[in-house]
This record gives structure tokens, C-alpha cells and sequence, in this order.
């Protein structure tokens, strides 16, 4: 067990968040426990990519926002698609420079290592072309962000 779970608010929608989140990372997520009073979920517990995540219900009075997002590191454009793909459906929202919010309203950065690579060079041409195409972006497409890189140098 870590010292830090994220724990999060749903408004009575535990259990289905749940349940999407572990169908996003199926290779490496499970369901851990699900609590009960009187019939009703309370608290669901789950793991994604190795890390315990904690979900309550509870009435409505606060919303997830922009503040907090989980990152999700992504070595191909093809990961970069599954996921964007699977947290967006259902009512989920674009944003922009790879950032997203589930039908939930948790919000999730979509991120390709690559575009981590190329922001960390330390020439600022090659670094700032690629973050000037990443502004232009809602999800990242990788090809675009490399071809910026190259241009630059």
C-alpha cells in the first residue's frame, strides 16, 4: 500500500467510474473492494497502472476541476488514441494541449513521452517550436510535435 491515495468524490457515480477506469487500463487494473451501507456503494477501491485510487459517493456538493488531473504517459500515438478515445466517450470533454475531462469531470492529461523528450531539450528553438504546436493541439499527434522539432533545429 502507498503512503499517498488519490481519493475521489463521485456524485453517486462511484462504482460506474470505477468501473470505467479499470476498463481503460485493463492490462494492469483491478477492482479492490467495494463498500456497502444499507445497500448503497459507499467507498469503491481500485488499482490503475499500480497505484490505489479510493472513489466516494456522496451528494453533489463539490466538483472535480482543472486543478488536479492524472497524467498518463504514453509511448505511441496509438496509446496516445486508446486512451484519449476511451476517456472522452460518453460524455467526456476536449480540452486543449492534451488534456481531457471525463463523463465524470475528472480531467486527464494525455501525455506522449515524446513530447516530454522534446519540451526538456535545452534548445530553445527545437523546445519553443514544440510547444507552439502543442497550443494549436486538443489531443497530441505525435508526427506533428516531431516534425516541429526537426524544422527548428
Amino acid at each position: 500500500m502507498s503512503k499517498i491515495t488519490p481519493f475521489l468524490w463521485f456524485d453517486g457515480r462511484a462504482e460506474e467510474a470505477m468501473e470505467l477506469y479499470v476498463s481503460v487500463f485493463k492490462d494492469d487494473a483491478k477492482v479492490l473492494s467495494v463498500q456497502r451501507m444499507n445497500g448503497k456503494v459507499l467507498v469503491v477501491s481500485f488499482e490503475l497502472l499500480g497505484r490505489e485510487f479510493m472513489g466516494m459517493n456522496a451528494e453533489p456538493m463539490f466538483k472535480f476541476n482543472e486543478s488536479v488531473s492524472f497524467m498518463v504517459h504514453c509511448e505511441t500515438q496509438a496509446e496516445v488514441d486508446w486512451y484519449w478515445e476511451k476517456l472522452i466517450a460518453g460524455g467526456g470533454q476536449e480540452s486543449q494541449c492534451g488534456w481531457l475531462k471525463d463523463k465524470f469531470g475528472l480531467s486527464w492529461q494525455i501525455t506522449p513521452t515524446a513530447l516530454l523528450r522534446m519540451m526538456a531539450d535545452p534548445d530553445p528553438k527545437k523546445s519553443g517550436a514544440v510547444f507552439q504546436e502543442m497550443l494549436k493541439m486538443r489531443k497530441i499527434v505525435i508526427a506533428d510535435l516531431e516534425k516541429a522539432y526537426r524544422e527548428a533545429a
